[in-house]
């Protein structure tokens, strides 16, 4: 189905604008995505958005038209709409060309299969959106599984962190959960409380920890960090099967959360890639 829309108050466009804060977010189980080439990854990704809103006027693009077959095939509905309502919908002074809504994914622990993929990334209250997408993004280019979300962390489907994403949100697997039912999780299958396939606990700490290049890495690995300014409690680092740190030969005495999985995680990938079959 498509049609125009021309008014501000137009109720589409409130329920639309809605979608930026958490609280309507989780109630509606959907989210905002802009950009064409961001909800071309998702569609690619086998994911097609349940409304696709489009300015009027905008540049002609061979990725579009398989991206509103795709959203007509789905059943979904397409929306014209002014650059300024649009605007006013992503909360941006210059948005993109189109924005898709999505249903928000299953992020239990229990649909993940932790040996889909030798790395996963792990963060614990993690409160920087942009961190959060850095990443989910990261997680991408590393093969990695997804990414796992403890506490009170970003919300993974807020406007910032699927954009920083670059369209990651779309190719990881998200869970989110509480530490106790994270490590049951890990150490136990769920369903016969028997001891769960292989999964190393990784951390990125100061505390008693190895240099991290060379460590006896394991898959499935599992990469966790902190929080942004407190890093991860004590009790959490000591649950690790493995704490490693990494040089700092300035005055910083640590990296960025985002930067020091994305370093981490590739150095886990190197080492995986060494060992023997």
């Amino acid at each position: 189905m498509r049609r125009r829309i021309t008014g501000f108050s137009n109720p589409t466009v409130k329920f639309l604008r809605s979608l930026r804060d958490k609280k309507h977010r989780r109630r509606e189980g959907m989210f905002l995505a802009e950009g064409l080439r961001l909800l071309t990854d998702a569609r690619e990704a086998g994911r097609v958005p349940r409304m696709l809103v489009m300015a009027e006027a905008r540049a002609p693009h061979p990725l579009l038209a398989p991206l509103e077959e795709a959203v007509d095939v789905a059943g979904g509905e397409i929306l014209e709409t002014t650059p300024d309502i649009l605007s006013k919908i992503t909360g941006k002074d210059n948005p993109q060309a189109l924005a898709g809504v999505f249903d928000e994914f299953d992020t239990s622990l229990g649909a993940l299969d932790r040996n889909a993929a030798p790395i996963w990334l792990v963060a614990q209250a993690l409160r920087d959106p942009g961190n959060l997408g850095t990443m989910l993004r990261t997680g991408d280019a590393v093969g990695a599984g997804g990414l796992i979300l403890l506490d009170d962390c970003a919300d993974p489907f807020s406007v910032e962190a699927v954009r920083a994403s670059m369209g990651a949100v779309f190719t990881q697997a998200i869970a989110r959960a509480r530490w106790a039912e994270f490590i049951a999780w890990l150490r136990h299958e769920p369903t016969t409380g028997t001891a769960a396939s292989p999964g190393q606990l990784v951390a990125a700490s100061l505390r008693d920890a190895v240099d991290y290049r060379g460590a006896p890495y394991a898959a499935p690995c599992f990469v966790l960090v902190g929080n942004e300014s407190q890093g991860l409690p004590e009790e959490y680092e000591a649950a690790c099967d493995l704490r490693v740190t990494m040089p700092m030969r300035g005055r910083a005495d640590s990296l960025n959360a985002a930067v020091a999985a994305a370093v981490l995680a590739y150095e886990v990938l190197a080492t995986l890639e060494r060992a023997p079959d």
